[in-house]
């Protein structure tokens, strides 16, 4: 198991935590998402490691960045 964890900026609500988990979670092999939403932290716990590419096209396509 790999557990790799993200800044993402933008998230202010219940809905944007949902929307992260989403479509981070519809990646392969991710298993598990925790979002902190007051610091932005993502935490995924995966099968295989992510790549930087797959978690920015998540991100985005939840609508959100990642910080640094």
């Amino acid at each position: 198991m790999t557990s790799t964890t993200i800044t993402v900026s933008g998230m202010s609500c219940g809905h944007c935590v949902s929307s992260v988990k989403e479509e981070v979670g519809a990646l392969p092999g991710v298993q598990d998402v925790q979002v902190d939403l007051e610091s932005g932290r993502v935490t995924v716990d995966s099968s295989t490691p992510l790549s930087d590419e797959q978690l920015k096209t998540a991100i985005d396509e939840a609508g959100y960045e990642i910080v640094g």
